[in-house]
């Protein structure tokens, strides 16, 4: 029974990751669809909000799926069947890839408030399987990097997408700030966002990915922000700042006080 358990869990792991894999093909609008940056009325483009990162931002997808489908091939070998670690792992990530292809449904259907539910959810899912992750440890290098470094860069960028979903939801549904500038709703927001990263780099006592993640998003809204159509200095100058800071915390808790290693640690990603 227990076998049969872990291989339904292996299934539905692999079927997600080829649902969301078709959903992004679908997404990207190399399926005669709408590109995800010009749907929903283009509330989600690189100008549409000061938070909107620079279309390049958007290529850390091709690693970060390239990681979740080799993840799901991985998991699906015997030796990984009846591994505690995968057990644990297993549908949190699978629900991770059915709220990916949830997101990008709603945004082709032009259902922009019900992106914002679906994206807090699947942050709420990678945070779960962050901590999970933290709590066990990985049984060779190729774990580490193909499990533990595709997860991280997983949640640190949708990290930065949530954020900026819900600022494009807010702007599109006529959200005037209260009365303040753009400017100062674009600081208020970035600097959220880099209380987050520091955040996860303490949490995960200086995991890489998590952080390149976020600040490869924070830095790409810092470009559009100071060379695309919608300029903001202040915002630009935030993200940066954001970004020298997580980026700062984490190489610190990567570098603690000098002790001796325990030659069976593995290498944190």
């Amino acid at each position: 029974m227990t076998v049969s358990r872990d291989l339904l869990r292996q299934g539905t792991v692999l079927l997600s990751a080829i649902l969301a894999l078709v959903g992004s093909f679908i997404g990207s609008g190399a399926a005669g669809g709408t590109p995800i940056q010009n749907a929903s009325g283009g509330a989600l483009a690189a100008d549409a909000t000061p938070i909107a990162p620079g279309g390049p931002a958007f290529a850390i997808w091709t690693p970060i799926y390239a990681g979740l489908v080799l993840y799901a091939i991985w998991q699906f070998l015997p030796r990984q069947k009846t591994d505690p670690r995968q057990r644990r792992l297993g549908y949190a990530v699978a629900a991770s890839l059915l709220l990916n292809a949830a997101w990008i449904l709603s945004v082709q259907f032009d259902l922009l408030w019900l992106s914002v539910p679906v994206i807090v959810l699947l942050l709420a899912v990678l945070v779960w399987i962050f901590l999970i992750v933290l709590d066990t440890r990985p049984g060779s290098l190729v774990e580490t990097v193909l499990v533990d470094g595709t997860l991280g860069l997983y949640l640190g960028w949708v990290c930065v997408a949530t954020a900026a979903n819900i600022t494009a939801v807010l702007v599109a549904a006529g959200f005037t700030g209260f009365g303040l500038s753009p400017d100062v709703w674009g600081v208020v927001v970035i600097a959220v966002a880099g209380l987050v990263g520091v955040l996860l780099a303490v949490v995960g006592r200086g995991r890489l990915t998590p952080t390149l993640a976020l600040c490869w998003g924070l830095a790409w809204v810092a470009v559009a922000r100071l060379t695309g159509d919608l300029l903001s200095t202040p915002t630009a100058v935030a993200a940066i700042v954001a970004v020298v800071a997580v980026v700062a915390v984490t190489v610190v808790l990567r570098v603690p006080a000098p002790r001796r290693l325990n030659a069976a640690e593995p290498v944190r990603a």
